[in-house]
């Protein structure tokens, strides 16, 4: 957050996209660790998981302000889904790969849950389409090896090299990236946060 500022929010989160997003629509924030179970368990759906696991983080965050300087705290998650299957961060070079080729010349869902509380709580889902083009092993190992699939969802960043990959999107761009405006934005309305006179 530039300058002296004083936070309208506390960003839960650990992810430079979503600071760079909040800083998108300038509305300053606080951020702040928090770790929470991010397991996801086959008899949840993908939909219900994502915003569960948002809503944790938020709650996570919120129970470190609440007694200090209770300003409202924002979670989010991101899952990519394929065939029914949540894909999370990759737990090394194999498991990279794998993802990315059930991904090469297929559609996906990307979803992002987004929540945000204080003595309220309230969330929002954006679901995405992504279509893939085919990916060679060559350009795979590539990737790989530029360190850019390591703790990404579905082991990609459309932002970064991985937008190569990208034939079609349907939905938010920033919600594949990890933090939907549109969807933020609505929930900071419905919270009384006038990000606008920032502008």
């Amino acid at each position: 957050m530039p300058g002296d500022t004083q936070p309208d929010i506390y960003l839960a989160s650990h992810s430079p996209r979503r600071r760079e997003l909040l800083g998108q629509i300038a509305l300053p924030f606080s951020p702040l660790d928090v770790s929470v179970d991010e397991s996801w368990d086959e008899d949840e759906s993908p939909e219900v998981f994502v915003i569960r696991v948002a809503l944790e983080k938020a709650r996570a965050g919120w129970a470190q302000v609440a007694n200090a300087n209770p300003l409202p705290t924002l979670g989010a998650d991101t899952v990519v889904v394929q065939d029914g299957t949540v894909l999370g961060k990759p737990r090394d070079r194999d498991d990279a790969l794998a993802m990315l080729r059930a991904l090469s010349g297929s559609e996906h869902r990307v979803l992002t849950g987004v929540a945000l509380v204080d003595d309220r709580e309230s969330t929002r889902l954006s679901v995405n389409r992504v279509q893939f083009r085919e990916l060679s092993d060559y350009e795979l190992q590539r990737y790989w090896e530029s360190g850019e699939p390591e703790g990404k969802a579905g082991s990609y960043a459309i932002q970064g090299l991985g937008g190569v990959f990208a034939e079609h999107l349907e939905g938010s761009y920033s919600g594949v990236m990890g933090l939907p405006l549109f969807e933020t934005t609505d929930l900071l309305d419905e919270f009384g946060i006038d990000y606008r006179r920032h502008w």
